[in-house]
């Protein structure tokens, strides 16, 4: 398997911001400030591991023309010169009182002049990473600015990936799927479950991924219960039904998708979860295509899931409701997008009327509750071209896979 070229061509970080140029357009907005390392990174190409540190604040503005602003610490003004920014301005980090507010605030006054319409990412899965008091004190000097949300339209610009994106997400996601299938070849009965952990992390690591930013799992008798706990030190035993789920990632692209496993063997109703589980995924990839909804998504996997209470959870979209209960276990939704963060919108719920379109990468997640409050999930990733359906992950079998105990 061949590696995608890391990177990105100069003209797709233009593309990217001339369709955000559009939609700012579309909505007289003048500026529209980036703070969050996905759009920072999605717009301009800086991807860095410093941004683990809370300390300082970093800014990018898109104006109506041209090529994005920054506005950083200056420890980050090498890094940033290599990447698709036109003005760049910086500030020693971290300041004592000031600590870049007063020139963004600047920056962007030069942009809007004294009153005019500043984009900002405000709604559902967005953060503003800046202090709060930074925050108040941004709206103060721009008092007569008009804040407005483009978290609709980026998101969009975001959900639709390029050729390049689609090779790389491809490329983890089948470099995972190897680690996944080579699993049965390592794991015994005795081994502590963190040391499990560790040792797909290096396996994962060793076959080419850049990092496995995510790995969560669990593993009990017929099944587990958690499906976001770190690993304890329990060693596996016979009969241990164990999940593991995924977040690998190469050139900034994540992989999430998750695999189940029983130790020698596992109950009835742990392979029958397992089964309906597939066929739900199988539902939804049978009515896949550009044109369908987030919801359908949902709507397909939950009559397999839950076929008694189809009349129930088909509903009128404006209508608010807190979860989507299977069993015991309250997941909220069947899956979401993928890219440069391990989750992006949609969510396949019965409430998201987002609509699939070509070039989107999508996980399919159903969960099932059996037992006696047990949980078992699935997940594969794909993407949708206009004539077909693409798994990036190695399909995982309908049968519950077993490993011998011995």
């Amino acid at each position: 398997m061949t590696a995608p070229q890391r990177g990105f061509e100069i003209a797709e970080f233009a593309s990217r911001c001339a369709k955000a140029q559009l939609a700012m357009a579309a909505g007289d907005i003048g500026a529209m400030l980036l703070t969050s390392e996905a759009d920072i990174r999605y717009f301009t190409g800086f991807m860095t591991q410093f941004w683990q540190s809370p300390t300082r604040p970093w800014f990018v503005l898109i104006p109506a023309s041209g090529k994005p602003v920054a506005i950083i610490p200056s420890i980050g003004v090498p890094l940033m010169r290599d990447c698709y920014i036109g003005d760049l301005q910086s500030w020693p980090s971290p300041a004592a009182d000031d600590d870049g507010i007063s020139l963004l605030i600047s920056v962007i006054r030069n942009h809007l002049g004294a009153t005019g319409r500043l984009g900002m990412m405000m709604g559902r899965e967005t953060a503003i990473r800046m202090p709060f008091n930074d925050l108040r004190a941004l709206q103060g000097g721009l008092n007569d600015i008009t804040f407005c949300d483009m978290t609709n339209a980026i998101q969009h610009i975001r959900m639709v990936k390029s050729p390049a994106e689609q090779a790389k997400l491809t490329y983890i996601c089948q470099l995972v799927s190897g680690v996944f299938a080579d699993v049965p070849q390592w794991v015994k009965a005795g081994m502590p479950l963190d040391d499990l952990f560790r040792q797909f992390k290096i396996k994962a690591l060793t076959a080419g991924v850049d990092d496995v930013s995510y790995l969560v799992g669990s593993a009990g008798p017929n099944g587990y219960q958690d499906i976001i706990a770190p690993p304890n030190s329990r060693p596996l035993a016979a009969g241990d039904v164990f999940m593991l789920d995924t977040g690998c990632v190469w050139d900034g692209y994540f992989s999430d998708f998750d695999r189940n496993f029983a130790i020698h063997h596992a109950s009835d109703e742990a392979h029958e979860t397992h089964h309906r589980l597939y066929d739900a995924t199988q539902a939804a990839i049978d009515i896949l295509r550009p044109g369908v909804t987030a919801a359908d998504l949902f709507f397909a996997m939950d009559a397999i899931l839950r076929p008694d209470q189809q009349n129930s959870s088909r509903r009128d979209p404006n209508q608010q409701i807190s979860t989507v209960k299977t069993g015991d276990d309250a997941v909220g939704r069947y899956g979401h997008g993928l890219g440069t963060q391990l989750t992006e919108p949609p969510s396949h719920t019965n409430w998201d009327q987002t609509v699939i379109t070509a070039g989107m990468t999508l996980t399919l997640e159903p969960s099932l509750g059996y037992g006696n409050g047990l949980t078992m999930v699935a997940e594969e990733n794909l993407l949708v071209l206009e004539d077909q359906v693409v798994l990036l992950s190695t399909r995982a079998p309908r049968d519950l896979p077993v490993i011998p105990a011995g």
